[in-house]
């Protein structure tokens, strides 16, 4: 997986935006409520309380790369789900399950084709995949002014040869590697969804700037992200673009 360091407590006070996209993903899953189900790249929990509210007699095992998401995962959901810290491309359970919940992090693992046969090996036949990700396009017009202004003297020394660490994959090659990992029922269509966030510099700082301002020193974290915002009229919206996905195993 894409490597970064995530700032957990900054991601739970601003990821409202993100909860809310995951909300609508989770309503896609058709569960009866005793079932198994992997959230994967469960982040600080909230999704994962989601997936509980839906599943009274069922089981949530959740896991997520960053051992901080996971700390406060933990501290979020309790002992009504079971997390760990995991990297998606070499998950093993103990059981598969009836269905895997993603969202917001397919785009932080660079190997597609991997992650789809890693995810497919722990479900259950006839076993669903819903999720969604960054999709191509995704926030292109902020990733532009970044790039930009991490041009400038002041920031470059630092961040000279910085290579994004996700992968907005589109829906087409998306759908031809879920088939090629062996899932059939495939659907994957983009959908714009720009985001107003409450607190803009605290948000680009942890979310979408995240993994350049970790490569800045501290001194210079404030106005790197000041100066993106100046350019981009405040990050008054973002413009996210989600890749969707549906898919499910053959059997029954």
């Amino acid at each position: 997986m894409a490597g970064r360091e995530w700032n957990a407590d900054s991601y739970d006070r601003v990821g409202g935006p993100m909860t809310a996209m995951a909300a609508a993903v989770t309503e896609r899953l058709t569960l009866e409520g005793h079932e198994t189900v992997l959230d994967a790249g469960c982040g600080t929990g909230r999704v994962t309380e989601l997936l509980l509210d839906r599943l009274p007699t069922g089981r949530v095992i959740a896991v997520d790369a960053d051992p901080e998401m996971v700390r406060l995962a933990r501290e979020n959901v309790g002992a009504r789900a079971e997390v760990f810290q995991a990297n998606l491309l070499e998950l093993e359970l103990e059981d598969p399950v009836d269905a895997v919940l993603s969202t917001a992090t397919f785009h932080w693992v660079l190997d597609h084709p991997a992650l789809f046969e890693r995810l497919r090996s722990v479900l259950k036949p006839g076993g669903q995949l819903v999720a969604q990700c960054g999709g191509e396009g995704n926030i292109a017009g902020l990733r532009a002014v970044g790039d930009a202004v991490a041009r400038l003297a002041e920031f470059a020394p630092h961040l000279d040869g910085w290579e994004a660490p996700w992968y907005y994959a589109a829906p087409g090659e998306t759908a031809e590697r879920l088939e090629a990992a062996g899932f059939v029922d495939i659907r994957t269509w983009l959908e714009p969804w720009p985001v107003e966030p409450d607190d803009p510099a605290e948000y680009l700082a942890t979310v979408t700037l995240g993994a350049q301002v970790q490569r800045l020193p501290q001194e210079l974290v404030e106005p790197y992200v000041s100066a993106v915002m100046e350019r981009c009229d405040g990050a008054r919206t973002i413009d996210y673009v989600r890749l969707n996905i549906d898919a499910r195993v053959a059997g029954s």
